[in-house]
């Protein structure tokens, strides 16, 4: 199946692409969709391939030498992932789940540096993409190291909300599929911590929430929580 150059032009990752040059690209794609809650790839397995996101929204996780499953980031369109030789490895470091039905393109492992030898373009925005990643990854570490609870949940909710929010009549609703459990891998606490902070918000009007979804109807006072101030 051909992928259509119009798919992915407008993607930052590829909109400083010739149009042949990303024809080229394209010739070697292969389209998958994936259905909510199946896998693109397991923790540990070869890392044959590297996949892009068209559509939908993935998560990926990591189990800890502990035994507990944390997710280290969220997957949204236009973004690069199972980018393992990025970081010299071998095998995929996590795995990634469809938390919505998605779509992917995915590429030989091997392939990546003709297509950077190629396109010095691609790899200059490739490296910017996994630079913002590593920025994100040190942010989290640091507010899991150093805050409390209720702000990591606070700041946990507002990336979401800015990543992958949609305002409506009540306020920003995440666009796929979120539990509380997802947002306690996400801030490295407990559920029972995580459905008492977030009904505590209900309560009082910051957050409104049901069965996988979340909306923020007061990002002021959220961002608020954030920044440590009580309420």
């Amino acid at each position: 199946m051909k992928v259509d150059r119009t798919v992915v032009k407008s993607l930052p990752l590829f909109e400083r692409m010739t149009d042949t040059d990303l024809d080229t690209m394209l010739e070697h794609a292969v389209p998958r969709r994936i259905a909510q809650g199946d896998t693109v790839f397991e923790q540990g397995a070869q890392a044959k391939s590297f996949f892009l996101l068209l559509h939908g929204r993935l998560k990926v996780t990591q189990v800890t030498q502990d035994g507990q499953q944390i997710i280290v980031r969220m997957v949204h369109p236009g973004d690069l992932f199972g980018f393992a030789m990025a970081f010299r490895r071998t095998d995929y470091p996590g795995t990634a789940r469809a938390a919505a039905e998605s779509l992917i393109l995915g590429w030989p492992t091997d392939m990546w540096g003709r297509f950077v030898e190629q396109n010095p373009r691609l790899a200059m925005t490739a490296m910017q993409t996994i630079g913002q990643r590593l920025e994100e990854a040190h942010v989290r570490i640091r507010e899991m190291s150093t805050e409390e609870v209720e702000k990591r949940v606070a700041h946990a909710v507002l990336r979401l909300s800015k990543q992958a929010g949609k305002a409506d009549g009540v306020g920003i609703r995440i666009d796929f599929p979120i539990s509380r459990q997802d947002i306690a891998e996400m801030t490295g606490t407990t559920l029972h911590t995580v459905s008492r902070i977030l009904s505590a918000w209900e309560s009082k009007g910051i957050v409104e929430g049901g069965r996988q979804k979340l909306t923020v109807t007061d990002p002021q006072r959220l961002l608020k929580l954030a920044d440590g101030e009580r309420e």
